[in-house]
C-alpha cells in the first residue's frame, strides 16, 4: 500500500503560480489611486497649518501691547508665508492673570474630494 505521491515538478509549479488575480491587481489599484489622492489634498493644507503654528510662535516671542499688534504681526507673517485660511483677526489673544499673553486659533478645513464626498480637518493651536 503505496500512497500516491505529486510529482515534485507539479507541486513546484503550483507554488510558482501564486500571485495576484486580476481582480486583486484592480483593488490593489483602486486603493492605492485612492490613497494617492488622499495624500494629494491633504499634504498642502497639514503644510499650510504648520505655517501657521510657526507664525505664531514667532509673532507670541514678539510680543505686544495689544491685541492689534498681535494681529498685524500675524498678517504679516501670512503674507511672506501664503496662509490664507486663517488672518489675524481669527486670532484669540488672552491675557492670563499672571500677565502672560497666550494667542491661539482654530479653524476648520474642508477638502472636496470627488462629487459630495469632502474631508473635514479641524485644526487648532496656541502659542503655548
Amino acid at each position: 500500500m503505496s500512497a500516491t505521491r505529486i510529482p515534485s515538478h507539479a507541486a513546484t509549479a503550483r507554488r510558482a503560480q501564486r500571485g495576484l488575480s486580476l481582480i486583486g491587481l484592480l483593488v490593489t489599484g483602486v486603493l492605492i489611486a485612492f490613497a494617492a489622492l488622499l495624500a494629494l489634498k491633504v499634504v498642502p493644507s497639514a503644510l499650510e497649518y504648520n505655517a501657521i503654528r510657526s507664525a505664531l510662535a514667532k509673532v507670541a516671542s514678539a510680543g505686544g501691547n495689544s491685541a492689534r499688534d498681535y494681529q498685524v504681526a500675524f498678517d504679516r507673517f501670512a503674507a511672506v508665508d501664503d496662509i490664507t485660511s486663517i488672518s489675524g483677526k481669527d486670532l484669540i489673544v488672552e491675557r492670563r492673570p499672571d500677565g502672560q499673553t497666550v494667542v491661539s486659533f482654530q479653524y476648520e478645513k474642508r477638502i472636496p474630494l470627488f462629487g459630495p464626498v469632502s474631508l473635514v480637518i479641524d485644526y487648532r493651536g496656541s502659542s503655548q
